[in-house]
């Protein structure tokens, strides 16, 4: 028996793959990386399961009568498996017949989605640099994770880099603050992924060990479980959608309370008289008290005097989850904790001010240096053409429409090709039901994929595409210590080839193959980009290996940063040296720019308290606020098809609410409102507040079959409305969403089956 051990990396960290005679039989995280053993460990199913994609499909009546057979029997008719030269001749005629008859911004290829931790055979850079050469197409600008706040902080930072990746370290913290106020919490199942894949996943011991120093946690969430296990914190649990009122609260007792640093203010922030004006009621004869919050939060206004207590004295850190901005007006909360710290006087101090994302995913707060992940470039769009990343759905239903985006005003292609590669919209969009009718009104669309998803079943012509396993690459990410070198462990499944593979040969069919390549293969690439991070290393004085030595080590550990990341340090020692990228060159509490794109009923010009369309303050007496979050054991969709599933996905709710409706534990239920309804396994949690229901994400989309309109998985997607943030970040608002919960006719309780 030939046998193999080798390391690679996915999403979920890195992973040790056993190969015997050719084939992965095990995967196990590698030896002190902290990953999870079950998702590592699926690797296997993933790899030769029955939901991998084997060969090329087309359409049948695509097949038949090409693409004038129209979009109606996508996601119903057979996909009849093709071989390559045929799917590839298709794709190209496809192509070719667009850009002849179509502007080019009429082929859409943002093509969202987590597909690689490898940073060549990343599937978006590579559609894109393939669409770009071919002749250009409509983009997709900003995320679904942090889209909103994307598009605000650099008007009152100057840049994203507070939610993108920069963060005061955890040993700061650890060291110097007093308490930790999470709003939206510290959820540890979130640590479990890291875009770009990580060898560290030491979250769980990092917070522990500030704990064990003192630092005292409050996490603000309607979820108990948001709370890290072993850690005795404060839990306040305010109705969902609310935390912008609590922020200001706080930040109107700094005003009663004498603690307003005035001194920071002046020095380090314009608009903050403005901002304090608000606080006071001059713009709606309503200050912003503690009472006031405790109205429209739900909590209790001694509770929040606790809060205040807490928050008054001491180095005070803190921070928002990337799930408060995925809500109407979710831009609100981040810039009203940002304007609390400023109040507080402590940003840029070890352990003080703000920071995003601490309960988002692995990484956050690790010490790291930047910029040694090597990034595939892209080539310049031709029809310099895009949207923001979660108005697929209005692009799709709205052509010739114009939409207002962060003071642009940009218009929604008739779009007539999708070409989508490595993502999953069937997942992550909202109003899925209504998104499956505006699917089929392009004239083709091609989707590359290592399996059935959603999806690809509603493509016209499916392309198989490798898994991480069956190609060469290099990854990692920003936030860990660690670059790795992931090789080739198996040959492609069934037919399948990579991306880039695929898109060199589109290239040759229709004569951009120089421009797409750029005369280099996959191992020329490979050496190219680690090429550049040798560079970067020199610079910093670090002994790099070459490819080859990276190659045979397998992967590479960066020193740590001479020193921990406090955020805004540098501007808070010298303002005036390191002015920030806002027009003033300090932190915008009001932004005169903003103002100036008149945005003031969805995103004014300073935080405000907007009351969202749907919330619990505006719910029939049977409703539920539902949120979504990230499943345990999955990364969004992705270990989906490697799970045992006998049963819908869970939603949890109190006893009470299920007592309310005559429910118990694991009955199979259905959750419903205007824009859909799926099914559901009901799960009672004590821990969680009366009003509010959670279901995850990552469930396939699965529309019933029997004409009731049911999606039997159990994917929320169906119930959230496509709404958006603001006009200002256009952000997804998944998270504003009522629904009623009813039991299933007939009755079915569930069996218990593995999360």
């Amino acid at each position: 028996m030939q046998r193999r051990v080798a390391t690679s990396l996915c999403h979920w960290g890195a992973f040790e793959a056993v190969v015997e005679n050719g084939r992965l039989t095990e995967a196990r995280p590698w030896p002190g990386g902290g990953a999870d053993p079950d998702m590592i460990g699926a690797w296997p199913e993933l790899a030769y399961g029955r939901a991998r994609i084997r060969r090329p499909h087309v359409r049948r009546s695509c097949l038949e009568r090409g693409a004038g057979a129209g979009g109606a029997g996508r996601g119903c008719e057979d996909m009849v498996p093709v071989d390559w030269d045929t799917a590839l001749d298709l794709v190209a005629s496809e192509l070719e017949a667009v850009y002849r008859d179509h502007p080019a911004a009429s082929v859409f290829g943002g093509s969202y989605g987590w597909s690689s931790a490898g940073r060549f055979h990343h599937a978006r850079t590579q559609v894109r640099r393939f669409l770009a050469a071919a002749g250009g197409f409509t983009d997709q600008s900003g995320n679904y994770s942090w889209g909103a706040a994307a598009a605000l902080l650099p008007h009152v930072l100057g840049d994203a880099s507070a939610v993108s990746h920069a963060a005061t370290g955890w040993d700061s913290i650890a060291e110097h603050s007093d308490a930790l106020i999470a709003f939206g919490g510290l959820n540890p199942k979130n640590w479990r992924v890291t875009s770009g894949g990580a060898g560290y996943h030491h979250m769980p011991e990092l917070v522990r060990r500030a704990a064990d120093r003192g630092v005292r946690f409050v996490i603000i969430s309607p979820i108990s479980a948001d709370i890290p296990p072993g850690i005795d914190a404060l839990l306040i649990q305010p109705l969902p959608n609310t935390d912008t009122a609590l922020i200001l609260a706080l930040a109107h007792e700094a005003l009663c309370d004498d603690r307003a640093d005035r001194a920071f203010l002046d020095r380090y922030t314009v608009g903050a008289d403005r901002f304090i004006a608000y606080l006071r009621g001059a713009d709606d004869n309503q200050p912003k008290t503690l009472e006031w919050a405790a109205g429209i939060s739900g909590v209790p206004v001694g509770s929040l005097r606790e809060l205040w207590r807490i928050v008054r004295s001491g180095r005070i850190m803190l921070t928002a989850a990337w799930s408060l901005q995925r809500a109407r007006h979710g831009e609100q909360p981040y810039w009203a904790l940002i304007a609390l710290a400023a109040m507080l006087g402590q940003i840029g101090l070890p352990g003080g001010g703000f920071c995003f994302g601490f309960g988002s995913l692995n990484g956050v707060g690790m010490s790291a240096r930047r910029g040694y992940v090597p990034a595939m470039p892209g080539l310049a769009n031709p029809a310099a053409s895009s949207i923001p990343a979660a108005s697929v759905l209005d692009m799709l239903e709205r052509p010739g429409e114009t939409f207002e985006f962060n003071g642009r005003r940009g218009t929604y292609p008739d779009t007539r090709l999708i070409y989508w590669a490595g993502g999953n919209p069937f997942h992550h969009a909202q109003d899925l039901n209504r998104l499956e009718a505006a699917w089929k009104r392009p004239r083709t669309v091609i989707v590359h994929d290592a399996w059935w998803t959603a999806t690809a079943q509603r493509a016209d012509i499916v392309l198989p595409a490798t898994t991480t396993l069956e190609r060469n690459d290099i990854g990692g990410s920003s936030r860990d210590p660690f670059v790795f070198f992931m090789p080739k462990l198996i040959e492609p499944v069934g037919e399948s080839r990579d991306d880039y593979a695929i898109f060199a040969e589109l290239a040759r069919r229709l004569g951009c193959h120089d421009r797409f390549t750029q005369g280099r293969d996959e191992e020329a690439w490979l050496r190219h980009l680690w090429s550049a991070t040798r560079t970067r290393a020199a610079r910093d004085g670090i002994d790099a290996p070459d490819y080859d030595g990276l190659r045979r080590a397998g992967h590479f550990h960066v020193p740590a940063p001479d020193e921990p990341e406090i955020l805004l340090e540098r501007f808070r020692s010298d303002p005036e040296a390191n002015r920030l990228g806002t027009p003033s060159g300090r932190i915008e509490l009001y932004s005169e720019t903003i103002a100036g794109f008149g945005y003031d009923e969805d995103c004014p010009p300073r935080p405000a308290w907007i009351e969202p369309e749907e919330w619990l303050g505006a719910a029939a007496p049977d409703e539920l606020h539902l949120l979504s979050s990230q499943p345990a054991k999955q990364l969004h969709g992705q270990l989906y098809q490697a799970r045992r599933h006998n049963a819908p996905a869970p939603i949890s709710l109190n006893p009470g609410d299920a007592a309310a409706r005559g429910l118990r534990d694991g009955d199979i239920v259905r959750v419903f409102n205007g824009r859909g309804a799926c099914l559901a396994r009901l799960d009672e949690d004590c821990g969680l507040r009366q009003g509010v229901a959670i279901m995850p994400t990552g469930s396939w989309y699965a529309p019933g079959t029997d004409g009731s309109g049911v999606e039997q998985n159990g994917n929320p997607n169906v119930l959230t409305a496509d709404r958006r943030t603001s006009r200002l970040g256009q952000g997804s608002a998944a998270q504003s969403v009522l629904v009623r919960v009813a039991r299933r006719d007939p009755p079915v309780t569930a069996a218990r089956t593995e999360e």
